[in-house]
């Protein structure tokens, strides 16, 4: 068997652009490593890119190079697809596939149009995102649908919840347990208001820790970017079964 180099660093087949951030990360958060104990990961901080810049219904247009040149290191150092640390950078999705030659997926609200084809189409579809006021139309439709083909439903925090608190306002510190209860308050108000929901996304890639608490009291299926990580990795390097 010929080996090939050109790379540093070998195996870590997915990429991950990071906002530039410096709250806690628990395993199940896109920003630990120990969320995929089977996929190794590489990530590339993309500096200055903070998430005040980000969240905005107008991201920050200054931030789209930088992110290009992000996206083209993690390529030229050996990964074989590419996502992000926020999924409002769906914002750059088109264009920074565009940008490199291997696959770019941004945002878990990408697997939007094959929930619509699994599920019953009597049912709604949710997305759940920290501040649903900045989810727009535009992020919708450059993940690849449009809310008028596909009705969602965006469900999030309170304003002054200790979950944005923490992970938008740059805080650095909180109890755990605080955390679930957020996201375990936010999952049953949207159940008792949406009760015909068949399947639930995560938008924020800081849901993914509470996944099986969302689950167990919606009681539906739960697609994230750790789901779409893991099944886009199995793709770009297949196992043998020989």
């Amino acid at each position: 068997m010929k080996l090939i180099g050109g790379h540093t660093n070998y195996g870590q087949d997915i990429g991950i652009l990071m906002l530039d951030t410096t709250f806690p990360r628990i395993p199940g958060d896109i920003g630990n490593a120990k969320s995929y104990p089977g996929v190794p990961v590489r990530y590339k901080v993309v500096k200055n890119a903070f998430t005040s810049r980000i969240m905005g219904q107008d991201h920050d247009p200054a931030l789209l190079e930088p992110f290009i040149q992000a996206a083209r290191e993690l390529e030229d150092e050996g990964c074989k697809a590419i996502t992000t640390s926020c999924g409002f950078l769906a914002k750059f999705q088109r264009t920074l596939a565009d940008s490199v030659h291997i696959p770019v997926f941004t945002s878990a609200i990408m697997l939007v149009p094959l929930v619509r084809q699994m599920i019953n189409r009597d049912r709604e579809i949710a997305i759940f995102t920290e501040r649903p006021w900045n989810l727009t139309e535009d992020h919708f439709n450059q993940a690849g649908f449009s809310s008028r083909d596909i009705p969602v439903v965006v469900s999030g925090m309170p304003e002054g919840s200790p979950f944005p608190a923490l992970f938008i306002d740059g805080g650095l510190e909180e109890e755990r347990e605080v955390l679930q209860q957020c996201m375990e308050e936010m999952t049953a108000r949207h159940m008792r208001e949406h009760p015909n929901t068949g399947a639930i996304v995560f938008e924020c890639t800081n849901f993914g820790p509470f996944s099986r608490q969302v689950q167990d009291i919606a009681r539906v299926p739960v697609f994230g970017i750790n789901q779409l990580l893991e099944y886009i990795a199995a793709c770009v390097d297949v196992r043998s079964y020989y």
